[in-house]
């Protein structure tokens, strides 16, 4: 085996779920990978999609339409920036229904919402090294 940047084989492994330029931009930041720049994105990008994904069930059983929409309004902005682009597309559109309050077809959105961030998560989590 050669002497494989580490962040390239996350790199390779992530996409897709995740888009590949959007990862290779914030690999840029960190040539060669010896500070450990992508992994510790992805890591706390793991842990405050944890976080939000159980304030929006919180918000959503409340039927506190503000904290969703706070909720979609910060995902969408952290998805965006790891290539999450469907987890951040549909954020952005939930954002603005909530914002418009419009329940036409809400329920479904954050539920495909919800199953996007379940899914990525569980792709994230096997690939992430500790801490």
């Amino acid at each position: 085996m050669t002497d494989q940047d580490p962040s390239q084989a996350l790199l390779a492994a992530l996409s897709p779920p995740l888009d590949a330029e959007a990862l290779q931009r914030l690999n840029e930041l960190d040539p060669g990978g010896r500070h450990g720049l992508l992994p510790k994105v992805l890591r706390t990008f793991d842990g405050s999609t944890r976080r939000l994904l159980e304030q929006l069930v919180t918000a959503r059983t409340a039927g506190d339409l503000e904290a969703q929409r706070m909720v979609a309004h910060t995902l969408k902005s952290s998805s965006m920036s790891v290539g999450a682009l469907r987890l951040s597309q549909l954020c952005a559109d939930a954002e603005q229904r909530l914002r418009e309050q419009r329940s036409d077809g809400l329920q479904p959105l954050l539920d495909d919402l919800e199953t996007e961030c379940r899914q990525l998560l569980s792709t994230l989590q096997p690939l992430l090294p500790a801490a």
